[in-house]
């Protein structure tokens, strides 16, 4: 099975995806409702950061695939797929909204590993597209690897740089 066939076949069925990212919501209400003021003690960070991750990896995924489609297959915008693209994304958001009326982001586990995340795969789409955009051609004596070592480089600097200028 390719990843079109699985999206294909997500999209002729929209009932569990329609159900899974409504319940992440619905789920962080509740738990607002409940744990009002006690977002960051123990049980209901972790309950937080189970539902950030559950709702989140699939919003990444759907604004990576949005972008690749948009930009390097060159679809139209009327083509994009609700269920796989646009409610991955809202539901994000939303859950994101819900969770940070009760606690701050900074108190949930492991939320600066996916903001990192979202940050390093930003900027790979971005080269990604500016080497694409330029169409450079690189003829020359050094080896590929070095090319990777340069690449992987000038992530770690981006990186470092990012991280001191978001430092609180």
């Amino acid at each position: 099975m390719t990843l079109r066939e699985f999206l294909d076949l997500i999209a002729a069925n929209p009932g569990y995806i329609l159900a899974f990212f409504a319940m992440i919501p619905l789920t962080a209400i509740l738990s607002n409702v409940m744990g009002k003021g006690e977002g960051h003690l123990s049980p209901w960070k972790f309950l937080y950061s189970t539902l950030i991750y559950l709702v989140a990896v699939p919003g990444i995924f759907a604004v990576t695939l949005s972008i690749y489609l948009f930009l390097f297959e060159r679809k139209s915008i009327f083509d994009t797929d609700v269920y796989t693209q646009i409610l991955p994304i809202l539901s994000m958001m939303i859950t994101f909204l819900i969770i940070r009326k009760n606690v701050d982001l900074d108190h949930i586990p492991g939320f600066g590993k996916l903001s990192g995340m979202i940050m390093m795969i930003t900027v790979v789409m971005m080269m990604m597209w500016f080497m694409e955009k330029t169409r450079i051609f690189v003829i020359s004596v050094v080896p590929f690897q070095n090319v990777i070592f340069l690449f992987i480089g000038m992530l770690i600097v981006f990186r470092f740089g990012w991280s001191k200028m978001m430092k609180k």
